[in-house]
């Protein structure tokens, strides 16, 4: 890079100077995944590229998924703490999140599979620890990744596969995040100085009484501006305090229906709050027991963003898989935030259907999952989550 790329013979093959290249006898590849897939494929039935057409799929959607959501994720993070692009806070955030919701993701697909397709190494779990490697030795601390601990033992089980080690080395985890690299501004040229210039200068700096209203304005526009608040922020003041409500939860031991559950219903603001039932779509796939645990677990982690907001239940039910997934929710304002909605991808696996506190069959249903009442609905709860 720097060197080769540059030479005439260079780019006769790739006028853009990619690197890497890859010169073959029919002509150079260039992309690191393109070449990564010509080798592969380059062998009859390759065991690297699946043994049917849709793990040939998945093997190339998890490859994609690495290259647009992992690696490009990382990098718009790490660079330009770097020094290689501009570094601003704000957009820094925003990458940071697109992050951990496509690792949040990957954690939950991890969380009942060894690899990413199969029972064995794919080129795609090839491709997706290389491009996880630079996040976790450069950036991605232990306290960040461990919100990840599916995608944490994948990648340490991949590249401790001995051909990945050949080439890795012994892989170390980053202790701290990379401060921000300033480029120095380049030295300005010296000119003589021509001394009636410089005599003038001085004088004009002596009359200066105060700086420009202009140059003032221009400090103000520097100064940093205070993040918007949260829509629900500015709702109408709730008589019900979302934190009263959780220390009642937590700190009730004894009679639970009538301090708790009466305390909730005392409490509970139908105006400034609002009930919602939600039903896992897929519960026919709940087939082993602590992978459907994982799974409740990892949606509960990437619900934290709204602790503020929210109070809810999550109850696995059955005593024999497939398992079913039943949740209930209390959140701010009349309906279900649109940034959680947004921003955890969990919440489109869920059906959702708002509490009618009319019907008293719903409010009792209420009351019973707030409880962890046993048996729900007739069956025995295998696991009940609280949120709060």
């Amino acid at each position: 890079m720097g060197v080769s790329n540059h030479t005439p013979d260079f780019l006769k093959m790739n006028l853009i100077e990619k690197v890497p290249l890859l010169e073959t006898p029919d002509g150079p590849v260039f992309e690191s995944n393109a070449i990564a897939r010509y080798v592969a494929r380059m062998k009859a039935d390759n065991p690297l590229y699946g043994s049917s057409l849709m793990e040939y799929a998945h093997i190339e959607q998890w490859i994609d998924f690495s290259a647009t959501e992992v690696d490009a994720n990382i990098g718009k993070w790490l660079y330009p703490r770097l020094g290689f692009y501009p570094y601003v806070a704000v957009i820094e955030d925003t990458f940071i999140t697109a992050l951990k919701r496509a690792l949040g993701a990957l954690d939950t697909h991890l969380a009942s599979n060894t690899y990413l397709v199969g029972h064995s190494v794919t080129l795609a779990d090839i491709v997706m620890a290389c491009n996880l490697y630079h996040g976790f030795t450069r950036i991605m601390t232990k306290s960040f990744t461990s919100v990840f601990p599916h995608v944490e033992r994948y990648f340490w089980t991949m590249v401790n596969q001995p051909n990945m080690k050949k080439v890795m080395g012994d892989v170390k985890q980053a202790e701290s995040v990379p401060p921000v690299q300033k480029k120095a501004a380049a030295p300005k040229e010296q000119k003589p100085k021509d001394a009636k210039k410089e005599a003038k200068k001085k004088e004009a700096k002596k009359e200066a009484q105060k700086p420009e209203p202009v140059e003032k304005a221009e400090e103000e526009e520097e100064a940093p501006k205070p993040k918007p608040k949260n829509a629900l922020d500015l709702l109408p003041p709730s008589k019900m305090i979302l934190d009263e409500w959780k220390k009642m939860y937590s700190n009730t031991k004894t009679n639970f229906r009538e301090v708790a559950i009466k305390g909730f219903w005392d409490m509970y603001d139908p105006e400034g709050y609002s009930l919602w039932f939600c039903d896992f779509k897929y519960n026919e796939e709940n087939t082993v027991s602590f992978v459907t645990m994982n799974k409740v677990g990892g949606f509960l982690q990437r619900m934290d963003l709204c602790r503020k907001y929210a109070f809810g239940k999550m109850l696995v039910i059955g005593s024999q898989p497939p398992f079913k997934v039943k949740g209930l929710w209390l959140f701010r304002g009349p309906e279900i935030p649109q940034f959680v909605m947004d921003e955890v991808y969990d919440m489109a696996l869920y059906d959702w259907a708002k509490v009618d506190l009319s019907d008293a069959a719903q409010k009792e249903r209420v009351s019973a999952m707030i409880e962890d009442l046993e048996p729900f609905e007739g069956e025995a709860l295998l696991d009940a989550k609280c949120f709060k």
